[in-house]
């Protein structure tokens, strides 16, 4: 059962020794299936509009006292994209300015392996979702920081599926 009504206020919010609000977020991927129904090499991320403008981005939000970094990104992932899935290693810490408020944050990002796509969510009438290739979302993405760690998840799928194939030839 997923809880449709978004988290608010700042009452349990995280910030680091420096007084930066803890952010975590996380990249929503699959990958692509053929016309036959099997799955494909080809990965699509899922971006969202900001709830203030259509600038896109990847879901994150403020990192709570009652929960860890992964569920706070998987939180994240339900409240603002609509999507369940696996969190996986993160990926890297960013500190970066807001542009709004001109103050300093600290920000995780996971990869999440999408594994359904929620029809009601709780963002869903303030935010659009859209799963593109990793290009386009490399393009529209508005913050540098989740455009490395988007370069950081295509690496490292790209190595794991450089081992599998490795693994699977010396086999033969």
């Amino acid at each position: 059962m997923v809880c449709l009504v978004s988290r608010t206020g700042r009452h349990l919010q995280r910030y680091d020794d420096l007084g930066r609000r803890q952010v975590v977020g996380c990249i929503p991927y699959r990958y692509k299936r053929n016309s036959d129904g099997t799955l494909s090499t080809d990965l699509e991320v899922l971006v969202i509009s900001s709830q203030k403008c259509q600038k896109m981005m990847f879901p994150k939000g403020g990192w709570e006292l009652d929960e860890s970094k992964e569920q706070a990104a998987l939180r994240e992932s339900i409240e603002e994209a609509g999507v369940i899935g696996k969190v996986e290693c993160e990926l890297g810490k960013w500190d970066f300015m807001s542009k709004r408020y001109g103050t300093f944050y600290e920000g995780y990002m996971f990869p999440l392996l999408v594994k359904e796509e929620l029809a009601l969510w709780p963002e869903q009438n303030v935010r659009q979702r859209t799963w593109m290739s990793v290009k386009e979302a490399r393009d529209v993405c508005q913050h540098w920081w989740m455009k490395e760690a988007l370069d950081i998840l295509v690496e490292r799928l790209t190595s794991l599926q450089q081992h599998k194939e490795q693994n699977i030839s010396s086999c033969l």
